[in-house]
């Protein structure tokens, strides 16, 4: 008997979970989505108005999903039960309490698919639940399948069982192909990306139909849907696709992305907020911190207070000392500087959201 699984779609505050869930509403009204927002209590302002904006749009209210029930919002009620340790790259406590558990907590033992915003220009994976009930499936890349999915059904061991599938669901006219790349093992001279690859080629939905009759004996959510119409998905959203969406659909991109024209010592340059999170990120370069302090200086000041007993938001600086003038002033010019060498390095458009996209590790939980 097939089980009924949940269709989840996680808002972060950020231009591509919002993209993904106006994507879906658009190409995909038949697949009836849940979608919640992980409230740590210190986003930034522009954060809740993109929430209210999404929900007018969707027609459905966001599911605001919190940590914790006390006096204290999640943030202050954990840094408590840490003992004002605040969370960091190496220690990041803040991803499994405030986002992951409450989540995984909200979905409970039902099965669900978790829709992703991972970008087809991204080299990352996003989230994936180590929960068997859990599954994501990243619906603006050319396949919908998380890696881990990919390797298992690309292994040399499945090359017989996939070679059957694609002569069952594939285009007469290719199968002959299609099994002479499937016949060819994995190997140092035919790597598993290439195979990937030569058979998306052929045809993304066919591949993406193949992996959903494969995962039919297995332990995945996908497995109990009698029919997907996201097979048939060969949409690749980039970038560029995801700002198109905003602007087609009359929503405001987070004002966090606009770019800032500052002056410094005679030199011109723009920043912005690169990602959404809370105000306070760890993952901010310093330059985001000083577009924190100039742009929301009351935010910089409640993310000063948490400094204290030793602790810092950044290995080397303290707040207090990265907004002392000559201090700021490096900052701007470095950033300056370093803009302008990836400007010229990469050959890209002139937008810091080019420029810097793939500059910093990040957190996905937070920022898809």
């Amino acid at each position: 008997m097939t089980k009924k699984v949940r269709h989840v779609l996680g808002i972060s505050g950020g231009k591509d979970s919002a993209a993904l869930a106006m994507y879906m509403k658009m190409h995909h009204p038949e697949i009836d989505m849940e979608y919640y927002f992980s409230d740590t209590g210190k986003e930034l302002p522009e954060t809740y108005e993109l929430i209210a904006e999404l929900e007018s749009f969707l027609g459905k209210k966001i599911k605001k999903l919190e940590a914790n029930h006390s006096h204290k919002n999640p943030f202050d009620h954990y840094l408590d039960i840490y003992n004002g340790f605040l969370p960091s790259s190496m220690a990041r406590w803040c991803t499994q309490k405030l986002k992951l558990e409450p989540f995984e907590r909200w979905i409970g033992e039902d099965l669900a698919i978790s829709y992703v915003g991972i970008r087809d220009d991204e080299d990352r994976e996003g989230y994936v639940s180590t929960k068997s009930n859990i599954q994501s499936v990243f619906p603006f890349r050319k396949h919908i399948w998380s890696m881990e999915i990919l390797h298992k059904v690309l292994h040399n061991s499945n090359r017989e069982k996939i070679a059957e599938l694609y002569e069952k669901h594939g285009e007469k006219n290719l199968i002959a192909r299609f099994i002479e790349i499937i016949d060819e093992p994995q190997s140092p001279k035919y790597l598993f990306s290439q195979k990937m690859n030569d058979l998306l080629q052929l045809s993304i939905s066919t591949f993406n139909r193949v992996v959903f009759y494969f995962l039919k004996n297995e332990n995945y959510p996908v497995s109990h849907l009698n029919e997907y119409s996201l097979l048939e998905n060969e949409d690749s959203v980039d970038i560029n696709k995801v700002f198109q969406l905003f602007k087609e659909n009359g929503v405001k991109v987070p004002g966090y992305y606009d770019e800032v024209e500052f002056e410094v010592n005679g030199q011109k340059g723009k920043y912005n907020r690169s990602r959404s999170g809370c105000f306070f990120c760890f993952y901010q370069r310093k330059i985001e911190w000083i577009w924190l302090y100039e742009r929301h200086p009351e935010l910089f000041r409640k993310a000063q207070e948490y400094e204290k007993d030793g602790y810092s938001w950044m290995d080397n600086e303290t707040l207090e000392e990265i907004i002392q003038p000559e201090r700021m002033t490096q900052i701007k010019l470095d950033y300056i500087a370093t803009l302008q060498k990836k400007l010229n390095s990469k050959n890209k458009s002139n937008k810091l959201i080019d420029i810097l996209a793939d500059e910093n590790e990040v957190c996905a939980n937070c920022f898809i």
